[in-house]
C-alpha cells in the first residue's frame, strides 16, 4: 500500500498476524485484528481499544476564536466552558454539510476541533476563508495520536492506570492535562460506538507506549484492539452518522435527523437561512431506519423503492452483530419516513421487502 499515510501506531500492527488493512481515505488502517464480530462483541460486552489517530486536530486560538466558530458551526458554543466538548456541524450557505466535528473548549480563547480525517485540509481551507480579528489556526494532526477506549468495562480498565477522577468526568467533558500509564494525555469522555468510553489524545511519540500499556492493563477484563470494521458496525447500530454517507455537501443536518444540534436561538451562522427555510417549508428528505423483511442485507447506495419507483437509497447497512437482524439507514422522501411504512430495497436486481423502523437500532442499558 505504497503512498498511504500511517498513524504513529503502525509499528504495533505487526504484532497481529490475522490483521487485515485497507486504504481508508488515504490511510493504511486495520479493518480488524482478530475479526469484526469478535471485536464488536468485545466493545458491547467488555471493552475495545481503537487507533483513531487518523482524525484531525485543529487548534483555533485568539480573542475572537469563539465569535468566529459561533458563526461557522450550528450548535451554540456559548454553552461551552473550560473542560466541556460539543458535537456540532459546519455548513455551507445552502445548508449542506462541510463536516461534522467535536469542539473542545480549552480556554476562553483556545478551542480544539476534532475533524474527520478525509476533511482535514478542506476544513482548514474553510476556516482560513472565514478568519477574523486575531484568530490563528494550528494543525496538530500529525503530532497527535488518538486512542479510543470503549465499552462497559472501559472506566474500570482506565481507572487502573490513572489517578484522574473518572467517576466525576461526565459525557462530553474532558481533562486537559492528566496522566494515563504515566504519559501526559488530554482525556475525554467521548466516543463513537454507542457505549460509554474515553478518548485519549497523546503526543505521537508516546502513542505506542500508551497502546501497549492499555492493552496489558485491560487483558484480564477482556479488552481487545478493534479496527475500522467494528467501529463502523458499532456506530451504525447506534445510528451515529458517518460523513460521506449520512452527511455530505448535499445532505443537510435536518435531513440527517440532527436538529438537536442546530440552535436557531444563538443567532446567525453560515447556512442558517437555508436550514431555517428548509425547516419551515418541510424537510424534504429524512434519514430513516430500515429492517429487511425478506432475506438480504441492505448495503450503501442500494436503491430504495416504492413499487417500481426509486425513491431514495441506503446510506449504510449491515447484518447487525448485536441484534442479528439485517438493518439499514436510508435517505427517503419525508412522506415515507413514518415507522411501519413498507418499502423495498433493490439488492442486485431483486426488490426485497423492508420496513421503516425507529432508530437508534441499539441503545445501551
Amino acid at each position: 500500500m505504497a503512498g498511504l499515510k500511517r498513524t504513529p501506531l503502525f509499528p504495533q500492527y505487526r504484532a497481529f498476524s490475522e490483521m487485515r488493512r485497507i486504504d481508508f481515505g488515504g490511510w493504511e488502517l486495520p479493518v480488524h485484528y482478530y475479526g469484526i464480530q469478535l471485536e464488536h462483541e468485545a466493545v458491547r460486552q467488555q471493552a475495545g481499544l481503537f487507533d483513531v489517530s487518523h482524525m484531525g486536530e485543529i487548534y483555533v486560538t485568539g480573542q475572537f476564536a469563539e465569535t468566529m466558530l459561533q458563526r461557522l458551526t450550528t450548535n451554540d458554543l456559548a454553552r461551552l466552558y473550560d473542560g466541556k466538548a460539543q458535537y456540532t456541524l459546519m455548513c455551507q450557505e445552502d445548508g449542506g454539510v462541510v463536516d461534522d466535528l467535536l469542539v473542545y473548549r480549552l480556554s476562553a480563547d483556545q478551542f480544539m476541533l476534532v475533524v474527520n480525517a478525509a476533511n482535514v485540509q478542506k476544513d482548514i481551507d474553510w476556516l482560513e476563508e472565514h478568519l477574523i480579528g486575531d484568530v490563528t489556526l494550528a494543525n496538530r494532526s500529525d503530532a497527535t495520536a488518538l486512542l479510543s477506549l470503549q465499552g462497559p468495562k472501559a472506566q474500570r480498565i482506565l481507572q487502573s492506570v490513572t489517578d484522574a477522577p473518572l467517576d466525576k468526568l461526565k459525557p462530553l467533558h474532558f481533562i486537559g492535562e492528566t496522566e494515563v500509564c504515566g504519559l501526559p494525555v488530554l482525556l475525554s469522555r467521548t466516543g463513537y460506538t454507542g457505549e460509554d468510553g474515553f478518548e485519549l489524545y497523546v503526543g505521537a511519540d508516546s502513542a505506542c507506549g500508551l497502546w501497549s500499556r492499555l492493552l496489558e492493563a485491560g487483558e484480564p477484563a477482556g479488552l481487545l484492539p478493534a479496527g475500522l470494521g467494528a467501529r463502523d458496525t458499532l456506530r451504525f447500530e447506534a445510528a451515529l452518522p458517518l460523513y460521506g454517507q449520512e452527511l455530505s455537501a448535499s445532505i443537510s443536518p435536518l435531513e440527517a435527523g440532527l436538529l438537536p444540534f442546530v440552535k436557531w436561538s444563538k443567532g446567525d451562522f453560515i447556512g442558517r437561512d437555508a436550514l431555517r427555510r428548509q425547516f419551515g417549508e418541510g424537510i424534504p428528505r429524512r434519514l430513516v431506519g430500515l429492517e429487511m423483511r425478506d432475506r438480504g442485507i441492505p448495503r450503501a447506495h442500494y436503491p430504495v423503492c416504492d413499487g417500481d419507483v426509486r425513491i431514495g437509497e441506503v446510506t449504510s447497512g449491515t447484518q447487525s452483530p448485536t441484534l442479528k437482524r439485517s438493518l439499514g439507514l436510508a435517505l427517503v422522501p419525508a412522506a415515507y419516513a413514518e415507522p411501519g411504512t413498507e418499502l423495498q430495497v433493490d439488492i442486485r436486481g431483486k426488490r426485497l421487502r423492508a420496513e421503516v423502523v425507529r432508530t437508534p437500532f441499539y441503545r445501551r442499558a
